[in-house]
């Protein structure tokens, strides 16, 4: 699955410049997914002005074999994580499997 992903992560990057990061975060990050296990997906854009749920529609999953959720976040808001939700930046730090090469400051949160 986290090979899908990646080539999924690696055709994303070629059409949309201003993807930086395509993150694996959940049980597939983990390395504990299982029979009904869904993917968990982090990416981080260079900037990101739409509202939350409307950044999620430009992503299309559909190759992907399993059900998806999305976390798309800006650069910024990426590194401002602990100030605004300290669980969930944890819980990412931790648990995110970063697909593809990463460019500098992406990596970590705060």
């Amino acid at each position: 699955m986290l090979e899908q992903a990646a080539a999924w992560a690696a055709l994303q990057h070629s059409g949309h410049p201003d993807l930086l990061a395509v993150g694996v975060f959940g049980s597939y990050g983990r390395g504990t997914a299982g029979v009904g296990s869904d993917l968990d997906l982090l990416l981080i854009l260079q900037r990101c002005d739409e509202p939350i749920w409307d950044r999620l529609r430009r992503w299309d999953t559909s190759s992907l074999p399993l059900a998806c959720d999305l976390l798309v976040y800006s650069l910024e808001e990426w590194r401002s994580l602990p100030q605004w939700n300290p669980k969930l930046a944890e819980a990412l730090l931790n648990d995110t499997r970063w697909l593809g090469e990463m460019p500098d400051g992406v990596h970590g949160v705060g």
